[in-house]
């Protein structure tokens, strides 16, 4: 007897295989559980039918994760965090940082599909890959800064202040003509 199956059945086939078993395994075993169905022309045609809807709905599936994967890749990501001695960082980057950025780029993508493989500790620019289907992932580019101001920021600050303090220590003439 010729059947469809409807699932893998080990030592006999692979979803969709048309098989020719014996009419016994076929009456008591693989159509009562489910494991398959008769092959008739019928029913070969429903499935090619349903295989076929399957197949389109995983390729717009793809076309859509592809879409997202473009649009990721122009995107870079800048992270601050305190530093330490030598570089490293206090902390690490996380996945739920990189989904937060995303999220506010306009990607919804779940930060269990952002894949790193090892914690980010330490200063520097990253490929990040985020697997958004099977056959499409993603890279993200990723900068990570120390949060300290630079050396030649905290003089200029420190300039600024000064001045500041100096112009309100200044009396000007007509204070000063005020006071007598």
């Amino acid at each position: 007897m010729k059947v469809l199956l409807q699932e893998d059945v080990e030592h006999l086939g692979s979803v969709g295989d048309e098989v020719d078993v014996k009419d016994g395994y076929a009456r008591n075993f693989l159509i009562p559980r489910g494991k398959a169905l008769h092959a008739t022309p019928k029913n070969v045609k429903a499935y090619t039918h349903q295989k076929m809807v399957v197949m389109k709905r995983l390729k717009k599936m793809q076309a859509g994760a592809q879409e997202v994967a473009d649009k990721i890749a122009t995107l870079t990501c800048t992270i601050k965090k305190k530093v330490g001695g030598q570089g490293k960082l206090f902390g690490s980057v996380t996945n739920q940082e990189l989904g937060d950025f995303l999220r506010s780029q306009g990607v919804d993508v779940d930060r269990r599909r952002i894949q790193l493989g090892e914690p980010i500790k330490k200063l520097g620019d990253f490929d990040i890959p985020i697997k958004l289907h099977p056959e499409v992932i993603a890279k993200l580019k990723l900068v990570v800064e120390s949060e300290d101001p630079a050396p030649e920021e905290a003089p200029v600050a420190e300039a600024e202040t000064a001045t500041e303090d100096a112009s309100t220590a200044e009396e000007t003439p007509e204070e000063k003509a005020e006071e007598k």
